[in-house]
């Protein structure tokens, strides 16, 4: 029973985590059990235990008396997490340089060329993606796991930030031009400029993300609130 109760959990979990990146449950939102019990036709005790879940992952907070509600994120929150990532990009991408290995380049140039192949058919929810791929590569060869669990409990937070506001075919040649330019620096084992590139590529980042918050700020669509426990 235990099993099947965490294997339902791990999946609703997903299904949740998909709903609010991709923006059906929106920022704010207030999350009922019986409303998510419903949409995945589960019951309860699935959605409490995914829920929970999900708050580690800082995309649902559960505030004292138990409510849930889907992060509410504004323009101060995406400065403070892009400035710690900034220099902690910048940090692995200088590690990185300095013990990198051929099968990482490999690797970097094959994502790049699938990035560039879906950026022509403007697949943004791919470059998303494969966007996530390349960065993952950079952090296993600088081997800091501790650094990149912090870059990955932002992930999808981003993710859904630029499904909501749009990711945008200015923003795609920039990650094009960024990420060839990281992989020569990193192929040359050139840990200042790698680092420099990373985090020029960041703050580029946060930069174009703002922007797009502050033209059009995000809107929600709460719904009532019910105790989670």
């Amino acid at each position: 029973m235990e099993d099947a109760l965490t294997t339902a959990s791990i999946t609703i979990r997903d299904r949740v985590r998909d709903d609010i990146v991709a923006g059906t449950l929106a920022f704010g939102s207030r999350l009922t059990l019986d409303l998510l019990a419903r949409r995945y036709s589960v019951g309860h005790m699935p959605v409490r235990e995914a829920l929970r879940q999900l708050e580690g992952e800082g995309l649902v907070v559960l505030t004292p008396n138990r409510c849930a509600r889907v992060r509410g994120v504004d323009v101060e929150f995406v400065r403070n997490i892009f400035d710690l990532r900034i220099a902690i990009e910048a940090m692995l991408a200088r590690r990185a340089a300095e013990r990198i290995e051929n099968r990482h380049i490999d690797r970097l140039k094959s994502i790049q060329a699938l990035y560039e192949a879906r950026a022509r058919k403007r697949d943004f929810e791919s470059l998303l993606l494969l966007n996530r791929e390349f960065h993952d590569v950079i952090n296993d060869a600088a081997n800091n796991p501790e650094a990149a669990k912090v870059l990955d409990g932002h992930w999808h937070v981003i993710a859904a930030l630029w499904n909501l506001h749009g990711y945008g075919e200015k923003r795609v040649a920039g990650v094009v031009s960024d990420h060839r330019q990281m992989i020569e620096a990193l192929s040359a084992h050139d840990a200042e400029v790698a680092a420099c590139l990373a985090m020029a590529h960041a703050a580029k980042a946060k930069q174009a993300l703002l922007a797009r918050m502050l033209e059009r700020p995000s809107t929600t669509a709460p719904q009532a609130a019910v105790r989670t426990s």
